[in-house]
């Protein structure tokens, strides 16, 4: 494997090759009201020299949200207290997909562009780059997740699932059983690793000491599994792109009838793209053909639909943190928060 590199990368060059930082919105941020449920809906413009691609957020450690801006090759930082946004470039060809907080509370993303796993330290912005294996093909890196020991498993839509240890900075890379396909990932509060295929139509479980995946077949047939999240029991949620159902796997359910259950989303045709549940495991999903969120309750099996509020929103990933659901606007360039606190 290549020795990572280690550099120090600045965003958008000003003088002295300063970091870009935004100014602050002047016009305020758009609140709004929902047409359901007890949150409110607040978002802002990016203000940034060119458009970013906004693809995936994660909640920062210091109140920030980062973002992938997959267009413009950085990381972005946004501040929802003064609307600033600040953006680290993360190398030659970059096109980050997802990014999510590590244990070691810096931004861990998965570049498709560099064909690497890139680490930003936060706050010292160090970027280091931990490329895939020597002659690996692109691999369209997506998604990743710690587990319980700590170390990371990312997704390839080629066909591929890996690892990196962070003890050692080893990347390792296996081929998915399936093939083409690896999409979502997720860790359960156990640190289980589970990962879908959205080609493949499947949910499967990382066996850490193999690397190995055992595949678990949804109900639904061609159902388009594209991303997972696990609820607090460790149950995982399945957002089905093609069904546009909700699902829920239970690995501890005893009988297979009581392992799968399964909901149809409100609306004509919907699709279901980003799944994510949050502290009070109400799940959260993002609609795509109706333009708008839905917050999903296990217990009344009820769905509540929280309408975007501009056009062709293209909510691609679900993060948050208490009382905080977060949103990036990859068709908006907007970034938006739903407060349920």
């Amino acid at each position: 494997m290549p020795t990572p590199t280690r550099r120090r990368v600045l965003g958008t060059a000003g003088a002295a090759g300063a970091l870009w930082l935004a100014p602050a919105w002047k016009q305020g941020a758009q609140a709004q009201a929902l047409t359901a449920g007890s949150g409110r809906m607040q978002s802002w413009p990016l203000q940034t020299p060119r458009r970013t691609g906004i693809h995936d957020v994660a909640p920062a450690p210091d109140g920030g949200v980062w973002f992938s801006a997959q267009a413009s090759g950085h990381l972005g930082w946004f501040d929802p207290r003064s609307g600033r946004t600040e953006r680290v470039a993360l190398g030659p060809d970059s096109s980050p997909h997802g990014v999510i907080q590590g244990p070691d509370q810096a931004a861990w993303i998965t570049d498709s562009g560099q064909n690497a796993i890139v680490r930003v330290g936060w706050p010292d912005r160090a970027v280091r780059r931990f490329a895939l294996p020597s002659g690996t093909p692109y691999a369209n890196l997506n998604t990743c997740a710690f587990d319980g020991a700590g170390d990371l498993w990312f997704t390839g839509q080629s066909g591929y699932v890996g690892k990196v240890a962070l003890r050692t900075g080893q990347v390792t890379l296996r081929e998915s059983p399936g093939g083409r396909g690896p999409y979502g990932i997720c860790a359960t509060p156990a640190g289980t690793v589970w990962w879908c295929s959205l080609a493949g139509n499947f949910i499967a479980r990382i066996d850490p000491r193999t690397g190995e995946s055992a595949v678990v077949e949804p109900p639904t047939p061609q159902q388009g599994a594209r991303r997972v999240w696990s609820d607090r029991r460790g149950r995982i949620w399945v957002s089905e792109w093609n069904s546009g159902n909700l699902s829920v796997h239970d690995p501890a359910a005893t009988t297979p009838a009581s392992r799968w259950r399964t909901w149809k989303l409100p609306g004509p045709a919907p699709r279901a793209y980003a799944v994510y549940v949050d502290e009070r495991d109400i799940v959260w999903v993002s609609e795509w053909a109706g333009n708008a969120m839905l917050s999903f309750d296990p217990r009344t099996e009820q769905f509540q639909r929280y309408p975007m509020p501009r056009e062709g929103a293209a909510v691609r990933q679900i993060l948050g943190r208490p009382g905080e659901v977060w949103l990036p606007e990859s068709g908006t360039e907007h970034i938006s928060v739903i407060r349920t606190a």
